[in-house]
């Protein structure tokens, strides 16, 4: 069994890396999916990894299939369908590296797993299953993600979240606020954009983390992500600011999934860290667990963005000098 588990979509992710003389993208595919992703960077540290979602039965299904095992994430809770396609997106990027995306996605495979295709033994035998909002964007969809963290929390597992934000999957904005929220309100620990925080709670970047776990007294941990500038990082007791090396980006896809990743991994991996306890809201992460677990996710992340892709661009912790 997986120390963290995953449940949500895996995609092929079509990069722009170049356009032609008419101005047309020319497509790299890569491997990608925020929960996927997330897993690619726990699993890279040392830590057991398993995924829950939906491919289709096609070539691209099955790539993502050989690509999740060579990336050492168990795919035993991973259903094929005849169904329906294996999702893809397509990112263009600007020249900071920053993306829009489209997607082939109505519906794709992800989109359609259903609770009872959700294997319930991989949860409850986890540390932490992390899940993301755009499992949320259907019906079938939500009612995994929701049930997912009901297995969870009976079982005293962690519930990590990252409530990624992609326009062109929600049918309105309020609805994706709705859902994005209800998500957070099954965490313990959230890792999530300025721009997100803003957009679902309301909160500006000085204090937001603090802010977010006043108004969500479930959450334990809160990480906002800041882009260059690093991240705030904030438990009940203790909030630290960790600064982003230098890089020059030319791809950010995956970077937040990569940090919240390796977040969870380095509080797995921290000597003395309980996680039933920290899930009941009994264990105190202090200043030094905070900077030390926060400081390596936020280079992870950073060195990510000088690579194409999600899951390939996880940094190697050899080259880490924290």
């Amino acid at each position: 069994m997986a120390d963290i588990v995953a449940v949500g979509e895996v995609l092929i992710d079509f990069t722009c890396e170049s356009t032609d003389s008419s101005g047309y993208p020319m497509l790299m595919a890569h491997p990608g999916g925020a929960p996927a992703n997330f897993l690619a960077a726990a699993a890279k540290l040392g830590v057991s990894a398993a995924f829950i979602g939906k491919v289709g039965n096609d070539a691209f299904g099955r790539l993502l299939l050989k690509t999740l095992a060579t990336k050492d994430i168990d795919t035993s809770g991973v259903i094929v369908t005849d169904d329906a396609f294996t999702t893809l997106a397509f990112v263009t990027l600007d020249e900071k590296g920053d993306r829009e995306f489209s997607f082939a996605r109505k519906p794709g495979a992800d989109s359609m797993l259903k609770p009872s295709e959700i294997s319930a033994d991989l949860i409850k035998n986890a540390k932490v299953l992390h899940m993301g909002s755009l499992l949320m964007t259907t019906e079938e969809g939500k009612a995994s993600t929701l049930y997912a963290a009901e297995i969870a929390k009976a079982n005293g597992v962690i519930v990590s979240y990252d409530p990624n934000y992609r326009p062109p999957l929600w049918k309105s904005r309020d609805e994706a606020k709705k859902m994005m929220r209800l998500g957070a309100e099954q965490a313990d620990m959230m890792k999530i954009s300025e721009e997100e925080a803003e957009f679902v709670f309301g909160v500006k970047r000085d204090g937001a983390a603090k802010e977010i776990l006043r108004i969500l007294p479930n959450l334990k941990l809160v990480m906002v992500t800041l882009g260059g500038d690093g991240a705030a990082i904030a438990s009940r007791t203790d909030e630290v600011r960790i600064e982003a090396p230098a890089v020059k980006p030319i791809d950010t896809t995956g970077a937040g999934d990569i940090c919240g990743g390796s977040l969870a991994a380095g509080l797995i991996l921290t000597e003395g860290f309980d996680c039933k306890k920290f899930a009941a809201g009994k264990f105190e992460l202090s200043k030094d667990i905070l900077a030390k677990a926060g400081s390596y996710a936020v280079w992870a992340a950073s060195m990510s963005t000088q690579k194409h892709g999600g899951m390939d661009s996880v940094p190697d912790k050899k080259d880490y000098k924290g």
